[in-house]
């Protein structure tokens, strides 16, 4: 496919998720890589509708703040184009919070389940795995605390940045 949409190799008919992946690459031309799945925990943040918070340094080694969730779509969006829309509301997601889908590179969409990206597609399905991590032990979390917090903003700034900061020091040389 190409980014209006036309196939342009393959026999195949593409995912019936074109035209979300579509608006997505479109909004946000950094993006090398879109991954969507139904994985269990992301799926249950999703289905609850809410925001998955920043419990912890796992987190925030890879999602600058909480993973949002999309709204739910209204009806005249599911019948006008389901898969468009979809895409609409997480870009929406993203410009109305201020957002950057590179700092955080997922959303939960509301009653559906989760989309991730980045670079390229290894690092889209690198996040994915990440996030269905973060998701299983937001809801861990809850269980032992359902008052949990999401961590002191100087845990996220710290971890965050140690990786993918200016001044980034966390791993190997390459």
């Amino acid at each position: 496919m190409d980014l209006a949409g036309n196939q342009v190799e393959g026999e195949l008919n593409p995912s019936s998720d074109t035209k979300t992946h579509l608006v997505l690459y479109n909004a946000f031309p950094q993006l090398g890589g879109i991954v969507h799945t139904h994985s269990t925990f992301a799926v249950a943040w999703a289905q609850a509708g809410r925001d998955l918070p920043a419990f912890g340094t796992t987190h925030a080694d890879y999602f600058y703040g909480p993973v949002p969730c999309a709204r739910h779509l209204s009806q005249e969006e599911l019948d006008e184009d389901y898969e468009l829309n979809t895409g609409n509301t997480i870009v929406e997601a993203f410009r109305t919070r201020g957002i950057d889908p590179m700092a955080v590179p997922g959303v939960l969409c509301y009653s559906h389940g989760p989309f991730t990206w980045g670079k390229d597609a290894a690092q889209a399905v690198y996040h994915v795995v990440v996030l269905e991590e973060v998701a299983k032990m937001g809801v861990l979390t809850r269980m032992v605390d359902p008052s949990a917090q999401a961590a002191p903003d100087r845990y996220l700034e710290k971890h965050y940045m140690r990786k993918h900061g200016p001044d980034a020091y966390y791993g190997q040389a390459r």
